[in-house]
């Protein structure tokens, strides 16, 4: 199993996150949750490690419980 790496590791993690809302431009909620889900399943097959993957949900399900 691949383990998750959780150090920053965006060469640009500014250009990236300013595309990202870019992307979101002129959608709709639902419009824009779908793009996020298109955009999750095309990394995730980008990944293609099942075992990593469901590393990073447990993982971003615990931190979502710590923010609520």
């Amino acid at each position: 199993m691949a383990e998750l790496n959780l150090s920053p590791n965006l060469t640009e993690p500014d250009e990236f996150y300013a595309a990202l809302i870019e992307s979101h431009t002129g959608l709709s909620e639902d419009e824009s949750m779908a793009q996020n889900a298109r955009l999750i399943l095309l990394l995730a097959n980008h990944i293609g490690d099942c075992d990593t993957l469901k590393q990073a949900i447990t993982l971003a399900r615990a931190q979502a419980n710590e923010n609520s």
